[in-house]
């Protein structure tokens, strides 16, 4: 079966999700949560299915540039779904939804570098999974503090909007954000270790840019947590220190994937 179908399916879903909420959120009305949640978890249906038809390969995972962003925003948005159950996170899904249909879109239409399959030895492929677990929920974190940044900019000036108005109050957005930075630092201490006791070497010259990048951001998430635990930081404060690691973390996947893909060709 060719991934056209299932991936035009995906993304007709997620245009459709994101319209309906972006609809009775601008007209000041709660959208239907089952309603949501039907329309993501369908979307993340034909999302998989397409996933699976452009990794899967006789010889390992064909996990090139773009198929790895699709890959992310299928764990994200899947990973947002699930904490929806228990905490008032769907204001992250206005967001994520196109992001998800964007990613299903480039990794179906744009042509990719050229990259080996990935050996399937379960140590690498445990390593592969706690990656991309970790980039996805530091992403979702990133969602979240630019939401907190806009929230908290919006009611100090006294004028928010009829989006910012149905955003659960600050203090809700806060925890969820440091939530979702346990959560992503745990799995990329879990990404870090299984790459050391699985990968030959992790610094070899393929890998050392990636691998020093994401121990910096690992040490930038780790201090982050420690000021919100022993100085109590929030706020501004927080924000830059998540988007700080962000950025790190992004440099040393995307970045070390665009110079071997698309400029060394290796």
């Amino acid at each position: 079966m060719h991934p056209l179908l299932p991936s035009l399916a995906a993304v007709c879903l997620y245009a459709g999700a994101a319209t309906y909420q972006g609809l009775r959120l601008t007209q000041r009305s709660t959208p239907d949560k089952r309603l949501l949640a039907l329309l993501g978890v369908l979307a993340l249906l034909f999302h998989g299915g397409s996933l699976f038809l452009q990794l899967h390969n006789v010889q390992g995972l064909t996990l090139d540039f773009f198929n790895a962003a699709s890959l992310i925003a299928y764990a994200v948005i899947a990973l947002t779904l699930l904490a929806c159950l228990r905490i008032p996170a769907e204001n992250l899904l206005l967001l994520l939804f196109p992001l998800g249909g964007l990613t299903v879109l480039a990794a179906e239409f744009l042509p990719s570098g050229t990259i080996r399959p990935i050996d399937e030895h379960p140590g690498i492929l445990a390593h592969i999974l706690f990656s991309i677990l970790a980039y996805g929920m530091l992403t979702i974190a990133v969602f979240q503090s630019i939401l907190l940044l806009l929230q908290d900019h919006q009611l100090k000036h006294k004028h928010p909007s009829g989006l910012i108005k149905n955003f659960p109050p600050l203090q809700t957005m806060e925890s969820l954000l440091f939530g979702f930075l346990w959560a992503g630092w745990l799995l990329l201490s879990l990404s870090l270790l299984s790459g050391a006791l699985f990968l030959d070497d992790l610094f070899a010259q393929h890998l050392v840019h990636k691998t020093i990048l994401s121990c910096f951001a690992w040490v930038v998430f780790a201090v982050l947590l420690w000021g919100r635990h022993q100085l109590g930081w929030r706020g501004h404060k927080a924000i830059r220190w998540t988007l700080a690691g962000f950025c790190l973390l992004m440099l040393a996947y995307f970045g070390s994937k665009l110079v071997r893909e698309f400029i060394l060709h290796i």
